[in-house]
């Protein structure tokens, strides 16, 4: 299959970590919760892993693989106060100052 639309995704966070099976038909992913989150990717899209925290989306059909993504990242979302969650790989998270301290 050759591909010609791709979307990366990181996973920022401590033990944050991402694998797949069934030759990219499958992606599951550690985000924090009791339980590892499964993903199946659509017929025209593939998914690997380059390193345990990125993740890359691959197909024929642009629609599908930005939706795929899209899906895949709002399972958890970047997070303001300290930018952990699963961005796009050139996403910049504006970062939020926390409460300040009363002197």
């Amino acid at each position: 299959m050759e591909s010609k639309f791709f979307r990366f995704l990181k996973l920022v966070g401590v033990g944050f970590k991402a694998r797949t099976e069934c030759e990219g038909r499958e992606l599951f992913l550690k985000l924090g919760y009791s339980h590892e989150v499964q993903f199946t990717a659509p017929p025209s899209v593939r998914v690997f892993c380059f390193k345990p925290n990125i993740v890359c989306c691959t197909g024929l059909d642009k629609d599908r693989v930005h939706h795929f993504a899209g899906t895949v990242r709002s399972c958890k979302p970047p997070e303001v106060y300290k930018g952990k969650g699963v961005l796009y790989i050139d996403e910049v998270v504006k970062l939020k100052p926390g409460k300040k301290q009363k002197k």
